[in-house]
């Protein structure tokens, strides 16, 4: 079975084609959307089956929305113990609870545990990265029903920056021959994000 994790970190740290610009709230939205929608289309890297990749055009987002993009109170939590993390199958990757953020959306003061894959830091080209997988009241209507995630870099101050536009699915959303993380029940937000990738029901 194969981790979704380092391929999508890979996509999100490839560098921008407007480096010497700084890009819009909603360029650099669009510009996450765009390298998605290659890295599907392409046979090569594409987790869609080939029936799927066949009519592929683009995935669907909801429309971007600055609210779902939040800078959140961080808190590090050294010394959490590594833990098996439950996937959809038998695979149990090694994470550790790096952090908590803490924020507020629609009013609603809501959190999140972040964690670090223990084979991912110890590659240099990851080992600032973090991941949180998440359930919200979407899943099973508009977003897919295991929930989703979003990469983000280890915060040097207090805050840290967690863009819901960001979100993506599981591989397993699109290919059931996949091993993909569970969100931990600590990471299940209520209320609706309405941000990000929707759900695909084209299998």
């Amino acid at each position: 079975m194969k981790n979704t994790l380092i391929t999508f970190l890979f996509l999100i740290s490839m560098p921008s084609c407007s480096q010497n610009k700084e890009l819009t709230h909603l360029e650099e939205i669009e510009q996450f959307q765009y390298k998605l929608n290659v890295h599907y289309a392409d046979k090569k890297t594409s987790p869609l089956e080939k029936k799927d990749l066949k009519k592929f055009k683009h995935l669907s987002f909801f429309p971007t929305d600055k609210t779902y993009r939040v800078i959140a109170d961080f808190e590090r939590t050294p010394n959490e113990p590594i833990f098996e993390m439950q996937t959809s199958t038998e695979r149990l990757p090694l994470y550790a609870q790096y952090g908590i953020a803490t924020f507020t959306i629609g009013g609603k003061e809501l959190t999140l545990r972040l964690y670090q894959n223990q084979k991912s830091k110890l590659d240099s080209e990851y080992e600032d990265s973090l991941f949180i997988p998440f359930n919200d009241l979407t899943n099973g209507n508009e977003t897919y029903g295991a929930g989703r995630y979003i990469d983000v870099k280890i915060p040097k101050e207090n805050t840290i920056v967690i863009d819901f536009n960001k979100a993506y699915n599981p591989y397993c959303a699109y290919n059931y021959k996949y091993s993909c993380p569970i969100p931990p029940k600590e990471n299940n937000l209520d209320i609706e994000i309405k941000a990000g990738v929707l759900s695909f029901d084209e299998h």
